[in-house]
């Protein structure tokens, strides 16, 4: 019989939280591995000029607990190289990788140069990683010629096959932006792929679904071709959560132990700098990068934070009082000043902020009522309206708003006044379609736009990602579909491209 949701979160979380006291990790050249342990791949992020993380964890099991590692430290070995054949190292050290933290590695290597293609991998136990690819941040004061990005949400592994990482591969960008939902820990309806892990709750539970969705070969390309920054959006945790409240009625108690087992299995399958760390079940993820004085990107937390849903929230709800009051918040008041600063301190031609849901107004009634999705920007209106001040009060270099979340591609005017489409346009949103989850019906959204003036394209009929290219005077996104979804093997193409002009809020297509 399956334990008790409460004993399970109290097994899992003592797990990771008991720290022993061990004398010395395993060397490198004394231990010795059966077989491959770095089968999750590896991974790179957060560049900056001089620096980025490189990632991996020892699993040479993955997919049972523990991920087959002995219960001790074990030492890791890494290098950096300018070229691809590691014959030009100009980095390398050592680390150790603990069964407190899944024997994950966050390697911060500093000393690089800037604006430049770097190689490194990883060894232990006498085995080898394969090599990735990572790239730092042009230096402040030089302007780069362009910034080529993807961005990507929505990945449930059931639904489909992650061959839109295919296109990612292919394209080697500067960088990938995640903007949420890199797993889901509940059970898909619509199952093209099959697993029987059960819906998570305890720390194995989540650490062995990342180990699923991370032995995919594709995702693993991915990582292995570029540096990653990413936002959790809801499902890392639970459908639907916000700050510390469970949607789906969970107590106090039990969520806040589920959300801390989702925050560490996070931090260790991602290439997060070390002050990711999660901390007493919290977790500070919000940040920014700057490329030069081309492109500043700031990922913002819009779940750990906020206020619960309102008007006693459904898949969609009809505004009521407690809707628009000026105390609801996204994003929290520590992250709403920390967003004032970094807008204020940015000199760069471009703001891209990565987040996860829909920000634009968008009214989803059809031809009734007003009718909103409560867990996005429009279940916020005053959190809304203080970000768009935020930005019109720091003159913010052409801001472009990048988010996920609905499984669909949509590309939207953001008014000053939201629900005014007849307000000035302050910035483009565009959205990333789902790498795998099901989006609403294509009719459904062919209805709602006839109601959204400022919803320029929308098509929840197609997976895939956004390719992003930054030039001093223009930004094109273009977004790529996958061709069939039912083949892993499949090809993407470019199902349509918009312009966006330094200088003129809205886009062209």
């Amino acid at each position: 019989m399956r334990q008790s949701r409460r004993s399970m979160l109290g097994a899992g979380i003592g797990l990771a939280g008991i720290a022993a006291i061990r004398p010395f990790a395993a060397r490198a050249d004394d231990l010795r591995l059966a077989s491959d342990p770095f089968t999750l791949g590896v991974a790179s992020g957060y560049p900056e000029p001089d620096a980025a993380v490189l990632w991996t964890r020892l699993a040479p099991e993955p997919l049972v607990r523990g991920g087959g590692m002995p219960a001790m430290p074990v030492e890791v070995r890494w290098e950096v190289a300018t070229d691809e054949r590691l014959s030009k190292i100009v980095r390398r050290g050592r680390t150790d990788a603990t069964p407190e933290w899944a024997h994950s590695v966050h390697v911060e290597v500093t000393g690089l140069d800037p604006g430049r293609d770097y190689w490194y991998r990883f060894s232990s136990g006498g085995q080898q990683s394969a090599v990735g690819r990572t790239r730092t941040a042009t230096a402040p004061g030089t302007t780069p010629n362009r910034l080529r990005l993807a961005v990507a949400s929505c990945q449930h592994y059931e639904q489909s096959y992650f061959a839109a990482y295919r296109g990612v591969t292919a394209d080697a960008p500067d960088l990938v932006m995640h903007v949420g939902d890199y797993i889901y820990e509940n059970r898909g309806t619509v199952r093209l792929r099959q697993h029987d892990q059960p819906e998570c709750y305890t720390l194995d539970d989540y650490r062995l679904r990342y180990a699923l969705y991370k032995s995919d070969p594709d995702l693993q390309a991915a990582h292995a071709a570029a540096p990653w920054m990413l936002v959790s959006d809801d499902h890392e945790v639970a459908n639907d959560y916000a700050g510390e409240h469970s949607f789906q009625g969970d107590s106090r108690e039990v969520f806040l132990a589920r959300r801390a087992a989702a925050y560490q299995a996070w931090y260790e399958h991602q290439p997060f700098p070390r002050r990711f760390m999660p901390i007493a079940g919290q977790q500070q993820s919000y940040t920014s990068r700057t490329f030069g004085d081309l492109v500043t990107i700031l990922m913002l937390d819009g779940r750990q934070y906020r206020s619960r849903q309102a008007c006693e929230p459904e898949p969609l709800v009809q505004p009521c009082p407690e809707l628009y009051a000026d105390g609801r918040t996204m994003l929290g008041a520590a992250q709403e000043r920390w967003l004032a600063a970094a807008l204020g301190a940015s000199t760069a031609r471009w703001t891209l902020l990565g987040q996860q849901t829909l920000l634009a107004h968008f009214d989803q009634s059809g031809d009734g009522p007003l009718a909103y999705r409560a867990d996005g920007w429009n279940g916020y209106p005053a959190a809304r309206a203080r970000l768009l001040e935020t930005l019109a009060q720091h003159q913010t270099s052409n801001p472009v708003i990048l988010s996920g979340d609905i499984h669909a591609f949509a590309v939207n005017d953001v008014n000053a006044r939201p629900e005014d489409p007849g307000s000035p346009i302050v910035a483009t949103e565009l959205v990333t379609t789902s790498i795998t989850s099901i989006g609403p019906p294509q009719s459904s959204f062919d209805r709602w736009r006839k109601e959204n003036p400022n919803i320029r394209f929308a098509r929840s009929d197609r997976r895939g990602y956004l390719r992003l290219t930054v030039e001093r005077d223009q930004l094109r996104a273009e977004l790529v579909a996958v061709d069939d979804v039912e083949r892993a093997d499949s090809a993407t193409h470019v199902l349509a491209s918009f312009d966006v002009a330094a200088g003129m809020p809205g886009v062209v297509r």
